[in-house]
């Protein structure tokens, strides 16, 4: 994959998006407008609690891949609109249910909502999220896009709960944590895309080829998120080197790193990461970075994005598709650097 020549080495990850989303900019702020609208929708005691939740300076990627996939197969239609909508909602569901099993306390520079209110009223604020988001799919009148809707949220909650159940699980495979990956990331990335062309009418093969798309392009955002958690910069990252490791979270660096190191350097590094010492999981992410583990999961994630950009052949150059390619090229630009950490 070559990055085109405008894509200076250190990547503006806001600025290449913008690049990336110029086709559907005045689409993504209506889409704005109508996620912060919801919470109108909610009796006027949780409005706030809402409105907190979707408020966001995030960078609302999946509900871009649901515009361009309905630029890309014909037109954007104000269903593409409500599709964005709703996975937006999903997401932000999951988000913070993250933070509660995470114990996290920031969130994009701002307090979670556990943090503000505690995991009580935030499970609860997730439910409601998740509630909303499957109400409103049971507006759209083909009946495909509500189940799809819902098997999508359905796999993302089963992914946490298998990421969760197996934290600290040394026996956890690489073909796990690809499951886990495809199921808590990659699904909604891949109904995103894959319904947007739904909603065109789409051919069966090109609604095949978009969800194919959104699942790899998904994977991949996870991988490239797991490395930058051992191979980031602290102060840009916003959260300490290894904090995955440190929560039991076994990413594919540190998979490939004990895959490759002899028995008894496996059952060192078995038992430093079940006690979770400070120094030793600071030890470990160097180990990681040295011995080209963070390398293999930076190539693997690459990879995926070239498959990614080829499960796009069957639609018609568009500025829409010319958007997809470039969102797998701008997180190429964001992932290989990390190689060399």
């Amino acid at each position: 994959m070559n990055p085109p020549s405008e894509l200076e080495p250190q990547l503006d990850k806001s600025l290449a998006l913008k690049r990336a989303f110029e086709p559907i900019l005045d689409n993504l702020a209506q889409v704005e407008e109508r996620i912060c609208a919801q919470a109108r929708a909610f009796d006027p005691a949780v409005e706030a609690y809402v409105s907190y939740a979707i408020q966001s300076n995030g960078k609302r990627l999946r509900p871009a891949l649901a515009l361009l996939a309905g630029g890309a197969t014909g037109r954007i239609l104000s269903e593409h609109g409500d599709l964005a909508t709703i996975v937006e909602l999903i997401h932000a569901a999951t988000l913070v249910h993250d933070d509660i099993l995470d114990h996290a306390d920031m969130r994009r520079g701002q307090p979670t909502a556990n943090a503000k209110w505690g995991n009580s009223l935030a499970v609860l604020l997730g439910d409601c999220l998740f509630a909303h988001a499957l109400r409103l799919s049971s507006n759209f009148d083909n009946a495909r896009m509500c189940r799809r809707i819902a098997d999508a949220a359905s796999e993302v909650c089963s992914g946490e709960i298998i990421q969760t159940q197996r934290r600290f699980d040394l026996s956890l495979t690489v073909p796990d944590y690809f499951r886990i990956l495809e199921m808590k990331t990659g699904a909604l990335f891949a109904v995103a895309t894959e319904l947007g062309g739904l909603l065109n009418e789409a051919s069966e093969q090109t609604q095949q080829g978009l969800h194919a798309f959104g699942l790899r392009l998904g994977t991949a955002y996870q991988i490239y998120d797991d490395c930058l958690d051992l191979a980031g910069d602290e102060a840009k990252v916003g959260k300490t080197l290894g904090s995955d490791l440190r929560r039991g979270k076994l990413t594919l660096p540190v998979l490939h790193l004990l895959q490759t190191s002899t028995e008894s350097e496996r059952t060192r590094l078995s038992g430093l990461i079940l006690e979770g010492n400070e120094e030793e999981v600071r030890g470990l992410v160097e180990q990681a970075l040295d011995r080209g583990a963070v390398r293999y999961a930076v190539t693997t994630g690459r990879r995926m994005l070239t498959e990614a950009q080829d499960s796009l052949e069957s639609l018609e150059s568009t500025p829409y598709k010319d958007s997809l390619e470039s969102l797998c090229v701008t997180l190429d630009a964001m992932i290989a650097p990390l190689a060399g950490a």
